[in-house]
Protein backbone atom coordinates (compact mmCIF):
# COMPACT_ATOMS: atom_id res chain seq x y z
CA UNK A 1 0.00 0.00 0.00
CA UNK A 2 1.18 3.37 -1.02
CA UNK A 3 2.43 5.25 2.26
CA UNK A 4 1.04 8.42 2.82
CA UNK A 5 2.80 11.88 2.57
CA UNK A 6 3.56 13.35 5.69
CA UNK A 7 5.61 15.95 7.20
CA UNK A 8 8.75 14.17 7.52
CA UNK A 9 9.15 14.00 3.99
CA UNK A 10 8.82 17.43 3.35
CA UNK A 11 5.71 17.25 0.82
CA UNK A 12 3.28 18.70 3.41
CA UNK A 13 3.32 21.08 6.10
CA UNK A 14 1.41 20.54 9.56
CA UNK A 15 -1.48 22.63 7.70
CA UNK A 16 -1.76 19.73 5.16
CA UNK A 17 -0.60 22.34 2.69
CA UNK A 18 1.86 20.95 -0.02
CA UNK A 19 5.17 22.43 0.93
CA UNK A 20 6.83 25.62 -1.03
CA UNK A 21 9.87 23.55 -2.39
CA UNK A 22 7.45 20.94 -3.85
CA UNK A 23 5.35 23.99 -5.50
CA UNK A 24 9.02 24.76 -6.68
CA UNK A 25 9.24 21.76 -8.81
CA UNK A 26 5.42 21.84 -9.84
CA UNK A 27 6.49 24.97 -11.55
CA UNK A 28 9.36 23.73 -12.90
CA UNK A 29 7.69 20.82 -14.11
CA UNK A 30 4.59 23.10 -16.05
CA UNK A 31 7.28 25.47 -17.31
CA UNK A 32 9.22 23.07 -19.24
CA UNK A 33 5.96 21.14 -20.44
CA UNK A 34 4.38 24.31 -22.01
CA UNK A 35 8.43 24.79 -23.41
CA UNK A 36 7.96 21.58 -25.25
CA UNK A 37 4.96 23.23 -27.40
CA UNK A 38 3.24 19.81 -27.98
CA UNK A 39 3.93 16.24 -26.19
CA UNK A 40 3.11 12.68 -26.92
CA UNK A 41 2.96 10.93 -23.46
CA UNK A 42 3.89 7.09 -22.95
CA UNK A 43 1.19 6.35 -20.65
CA UNK A 44 1.00 3.20 -18.64
CA UNK A 45 -2.15 4.25 -16.35
CA UNK A 46 0.59 3.99 -13.38
CA UNK A 47 1.36 6.74 -10.35
CA UNK A 48 4.29 8.38 -12.85
CA UNK A 49 3.05 8.28 -16.06
CA UNK A 50 -1.14 9.23 -15.16
CA UNK A 51 0.16 12.80 -13.36
CA UNK A 52 2.75 13.55 -16.15
CA UNK A 53 -0.43 12.86 -18.74
CA UNK A 54 -2.53 15.16 -16.97
CA UNK A 55 -0.86 17.88 -15.87
CA UNK A 56 0.73 17.81 -19.64
CA UNK A 57 -2.92 17.98 -20.84
CA UNK A 58 -3.32 20.58 -18.15
CA UNK A 59 -0.65 22.69 -19.57
CA UNK A 60 -1.12 21.83 -23.49
CA UNK A 61 -4.12 20.93 -24.14
CA UNK A 62 -5.11 18.87 -27.05
CA UNK A 63 -1.44 19.21 -27.61
CA UNK A 64 -0.95 16.09 -25.34
CA UNK A 65 -1.46 13.20 -26.58
CA UNK A 66 -1.39 9.78 -24.62
CA UNK A 67 -0.09 7.01 -25.69
CA UNK A 68 -0.45 3.36 -24.19
CA UNK A 69 1.08 0.19 -26.04
CA UNK A 70 -0.75 -2.80 -25.60
CA UNK A 71 0.84 -5.88 -25.37
CA UNK A 72 0.62 -9.33 -23.42
CA UNK A 73 2.98 -7.90 -20.91
CA UNK A 74 0.70 -4.98 -20.46
CA UNK A 75 -1.68 -5.74 -17.14
CA UNK A 76 -5.33 -5.78 -17.86
CA UNK A 77 -5.92 -3.94 -14.91
CA UNK A 78 -3.56 -1.22 -15.61
CA UNK A 79 -5.20 -1.02 -18.93
CA UNK A 80 -8.52 -0.38 -17.47
CA UNK A 81 -6.66 2.58 -15.17
CA UNK A 82 -5.40 4.42 -18.22
CA UNK A 83 -8.77 4.31 -20.03
CA UNK A 84 -10.90 5.66 -16.89
CA UNK A 85 -8.13 8.25 -16.10
CA UNK A 86 -8.40 9.44 -20.02
CA UNK A 87 -11.98 9.65 -20.37
CA UNK A 88 -12.68 11.07 -16.50
CA UNK A 89 -9.90 13.66 -17.41
CA UNK A 90 -10.99 13.97 -21.38
CA UNK A 91 -7.36 13.37 -21.63
CA UNK A 92 -6.96 13.09 -25.44
CA UNK A 93 -5.40 9.17 -25.64
CA UNK A 94 -4.50 6.53 -28.27
CA UNK A 95 -3.83 2.73 -27.87
CA UNK A 96 -1.30 1.45 -30.10
CA UNK A 97 0.17 -2.22 -30.32
CA UNK A 98 3.56 -2.78 -29.34
CA UNK A 99 5.18 -6.42 -30.70
CA UNK A 100 8.34 -6.87 -28.45
CA UNK A 101 7.14 -10.12 -28.08
CA UNK A 102 8.56 -10.91 -31.77
CA UNK A 103 12.09 -9.58 -30.58
CA UNK A 104 13.90 -12.68 -30.08
CA UNK A 105 16.56 -10.48 -27.60
CA UNK A 106 13.50 -9.54 -25.50
CA UNK A 107 12.03 -13.07 -25.26
CA UNK A 108 15.31 -14.64 -24.03
CA UNK A 109 14.69 -12.17 -20.83
CA UNK A 110 18.66 -11.35 -20.48
CA UNK A 111 19.52 -8.42 -17.57
CA UNK A 112 18.64 -6.47 -20.77
CA UNK A 113 14.40 -7.13 -21.32
CA UNK A 114 13.58 -3.65 -20.30
CA UNK A 115 15.87 -2.19 -22.65
CA UNK A 116 14.38 -3.87 -25.83
CA UNK A 117 10.71 -3.31 -24.26
CA UNK A 118 11.07 0.70 -23.92
CA UNK A 119 13.02 0.46 -27.33
CA UNK A 120 9.93 -1.04 -29.15
CA UNK A 121 7.77 1.11 -27.00
CA UNK A 122 9.49 4.61 -28.35
CA UNK A 123 9.77 3.03 -31.72
CA UNK A 124 6.06 2.59 -32.37
CA UNK A 125 5.35 6.10 -30.75
CA UNK A 126 7.80 7.29 -33.16
CA UNK A 127 5.55 5.24 -35.99
CA UNK A 128 2.66 7.63 -35.37
CA UNK A 129 4.45 11.23 -34.80
CA UNK A 130 4.01 11.76 -38.77
CA UNK A 131 0.04 12.08 -37.85
CA UNK A 132 0.74 15.02 -35.13
CA UNK A 133 1.66 18.36 -35.06
CA UNK A 134 4.56 18.02 -32.27
CA UNK A 135 7.62 15.83 -32.33
CA UNK A 136 8.44 15.61 -28.78
CA UNK A 137 8.26 12.35 -26.67
CA UNK A 138 7.77 12.84 -22.84
CA UNK A 139 7.75 9.09 -20.34
CA UNK A 140 7.24 8.96 -16.58
CA UNK A 141 10.62 8.34 -15.26
CA UNK A 142 11.30 10.21 -11.28
CA UNK A 143 14.03 11.15 -8.97
CA UNK A 144 13.66 7.47 -7.34
CA UNK A 145 13.80 5.51 -9.87
CA UNK A 146 17.31 6.69 -10.78
CA UNK A 147 18.33 4.92 -7.74
CA UNK A 148 17.19 1.13 -9.07
CA UNK A 149 18.45 -0.25 -12.56
CA UNK A 150 16.44 0.21 -15.04
CA UNK A 151 17.89 -0.15 -18.63
CA UNK A 152 14.98 1.26 -20.37
CA UNK A 153 16.65 4.44 -19.68
CA UNK A 154 18.96 3.83 -22.25
CA UNK A 155 16.26 3.46 -24.69
CA UNK A 156 14.85 6.54 -23.47
CA UNK A 157 18.09 8.31 -24.24
CA UNK A 158 18.73 6.92 -27.70
CA UNK A 159 15.34 8.18 -28.51
CA UNK A 160 15.96 11.71 -27.22
CA UNK A 161 12.55 11.32 -24.99
CA UNK A 162 12.14 14.00 -22.19
CA UNK A 163 12.02 13.47 -18.73
CA UNK A 164 9.92 16.02 -17.22
CA UNK A 165 9.07 14.56 -13.78
CA UNK A 166 13.24 14.32 -13.20
CA UNK A 167 14.24 17.17 -14.65
CA UNK A 168 11.95 18.86 -12.06
CA UNK A 169 13.76 16.89 -9.42
CA UNK A 170 10.23 15.24 -8.21
CA UNK A 171 10.56 11.64 -6.29
CA UNK A 172 7.74 9.56 -5.88
CA UNK A 173 6.00 10.66 -3.12
CA UNK A 174 6.07 14.10 -4.12
CA UNK A 175 4.13 12.74 -7.30
CA UNK A 176 1.48 11.05 -5.11
CA UNK A 177 1.06 14.20 -3.03
CA UNK A 178 0.27 16.33 -6.35
CA UNK A 179 -1.75 13.28 -7.72
CA UNK A 180 -3.96 13.51 -4.69
CA UNK A 181 -4.26 17.08 -4.73
CA UNK A 182 -5.51 16.80 -8.39
CA UNK A 183 -7.75 13.95 -7.65
CA UNK A 184 -6.03 11.26 -9.54
CA UNK A 185 -7.26 7.56 -8.46
CA UNK A 186 -3.84 6.77 -8.83
CA UNK A 187 -2.54 8.72 -6.15
CA UNK A 188 -2.94 5.41 -3.80
CA UNK A 189 -2.12 2.78 -6.09
CA UNK A 190 0.92 0.26 -5.60
CA UNK A 191 3.76 0.83 -7.65
CA UNK A 192 3.38 -1.39 -10.74
CA UNK A 193 5.53 -2.77 -13.57
CA UNK A 194 5.04 -4.99 -16.80
CA UNK A 195 4.31 -8.58 -15.98
CA UNK A 196 7.33 -9.34 -17.80
CA UNK A 197 9.10 -8.05 -14.86
CA UNK A 198 8.19 -10.55 -12.91
CA UNK A 199 9.95 -13.68 -14.39
CA UNK A 200 13.37 -14.49 -13.14
CA UNK A 201 16.12 -13.89 -15.42
CA UNK A 202 17.06 -16.38 -18.14
CA UNK A 203 13.29 -17.60 -17.20
CA UNK A 204 12.03 -16.90 -21.40
CA UNK A 205 9.13 -14.54 -21.81
CA UNK A 206 6.13 -16.60 -22.97
CA UNK A 207 2.34 -15.13 -23.40
CA UNK A 208 1.57 -18.68 -21.45
CA UNK A 209 3.94 -17.63 -18.22
CA UNK A 210 2.33 -13.98 -18.31
CA UNK A 211 -1.00 -15.57 -18.47
CA UNK A 212 0.05 -17.06 -15.39
CA UNK A 213 1.49 -14.42 -13.28
CA UNK A 214 -1.37 -12.20 -14.22
CA UNK A 215 -4.15 -14.62 -12.94
CA UNK A 216 -2.16 -15.76 -9.81
CA UNK A 217 -1.86 -11.61 -8.95
CA UNK A 218 -5.51 -11.25 -9.85
CA UNK A 219 -6.54 -13.92 -7.47
CA UNK A 220 -4.23 -12.15 -4.61
CA UNK A 221 -6.05 -9.40 -5.07
CA UNK A 222 -9.36 -11.50 -4.88
CA UNK A 223 -7.77 -12.42 -1.59
CA UNK A 224 -7.51 -8.65 -0.48
CA UNK A 225 -3.90 -8.38 -0.28
CA UNK A 226 -3.03 -4.86 -2.09
CA UNK A 227 0.56 -4.34 -2.45
CA UNK A 228 2.22 -7.70 -3.89
CA UNK A 229 4.21 -9.11 -6.42
CA UNK A 230 3.92 -13.27 -7.97
CA UNK A 231 7.85 -13.52 -9.19
CA UNK A 232 7.28 -16.49 -11.54
CA UNK A 233 10.82 -19.21 -10.91
CA UNK A 234 9.30 -22.07 -13.44
CA UNK A 235 7.80 -24.94 -11.11
CA UNK A 236 8.32 -22.23 -8.40
CA UNK A 237 5.47 -19.22 -7.63
CA UNK A 238 7.44 -16.81 -5.16
CA UNK A 239 4.83 -14.23 -3.53
CA UNK A 240 6.01 -10.89 -2.13
CA UNK A 241 3.52 -8.64 -0.03
CA UNK A 242 3.94 -5.70 1.55
CA UNK A 243 4.90 -6.09 5.22
CA UNK A 244 2.34 -5.09 6.68
CA UNK A 245 0.38 -7.15 4.98
CA UNK A 246 2.71 -10.35 5.83
CA UNK A 247 1.29 -11.60 9.14
CA UNK A 248 -2.15 -11.97 7.22
CA UNK A 249 -0.30 -13.97 4.39
CA UNK A 250 1.44 -15.90 7.37
CA UNK A 251 -1.69 -17.38 8.59
CA UNK A 252 -2.35 -20.79 8.34
CA UNK A 253 -5.81 -20.38 6.68
CA UNK A 254 -4.97 -17.69 4.44
CA UNK A 255 -1.27 -19.68 3.16
CA UNK A 256 -3.89 -22.47 2.41
CA UNK A 257 -6.14 -20.18 0.57
CA UNK A 258 -3.07 -18.89 -1.34
CA UNK A 259 -2.19 -21.99 -2.36
CA UNK A 260 -4.98 -23.48 -3.49
CA UNK A 261 -5.78 -20.50 -5.51
CA UNK A 262 -2.61 -20.32 -7.16
CA UNK A 263 -0.59 -23.56 -7.31
CA UNK A 264 -3.91 -25.05 -10.23
CA UNK A 265 -2.40 -22.65 -12.59
CA UNK A 266 0.74 -24.90 -13.21
CA UNK A 267 2.94 -24.06 -10.27
CA UNK A 268 4.52 -27.23 -8.09
CA UNK A 269 5.34 -24.87 -5.57
CA UNK A 270 4.15 -22.11 -3.85
CA UNK A 271 6.22 -19.98 -1.91
CA UNK A 272 5.73 -16.94 0.64
CA UNK A 273 8.82 -14.45 0.70
CA UNK A 274 10.00 -13.77 4.42
CA UNK A 275 11.28 -10.26 3.66
CA UNK A 276 8.13 -9.11 1.90
CA UNK A 277 7.60 -6.87 -1.03
CA UNK A 278 10.42 -4.96 -2.66
CA UNK A 279 10.64 -3.49 -6.07
CA UNK A 280 13.01 -5.03 -8.11
CA UNK A 281 13.86 -8.07 -6.32
CA UNK A 282 14.78 -10.02 -9.06
CA UNK A 283 17.60 -7.75 -10.16
CA UNK A 284 19.36 -8.59 -6.36
CA UNK A 285 21.04 -12.26 -8.35
CA UNK A 286 22.73 -9.66 -10.64
CA UNK A 287 26.13 -9.01 -10.37
CA UNK A 288 27.43 -5.52 -11.45
CA UNK A 289 29.04 -6.43 -14.63
CA UNK A 290 25.49 -7.64 -15.35
CA UNK A 291 24.08 -4.45 -14.92
CA UNK A 292 26.81 -2.48 -16.64
CA UNK A 293 26.32 -4.52 -19.24
CA UNK A 294 22.30 -4.51 -19.75
CA UNK A 295 23.10 -0.44 -18.89
CA UNK A 296 25.43 0.13 -21.58
CA UNK A 297 28.01 1.10 -19.33
CA UNK A 298 31.55 0.16 -19.10
CA UNK A 299 32.61 -1.30 -15.46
Amino acid sequence: MAPPASSSDGLIGLDGAITPAVRAKEARLREALRASEGLAVAFSGGVDSSYLAWVAHQELGDRCLAVTALSPSYPKIQREMAEKIANDFAIPHRFIDAHEMENPDYRANRPDRCYHCKTELFDRIADIMGELDFEKVAYGINRDDTGDFRPGHKAAHEHEVLAPLLDADLGKQEIRALSREAGLPTAELPASACLASRLAYGTAVTTERLDQIERGEQALRDLGFVQFRLRHHGNLARIEVSPDELPRALDPEMAERMAAAIKPMGFRWIALDLEGYRTGSLNEALNQSDRDAASGHES
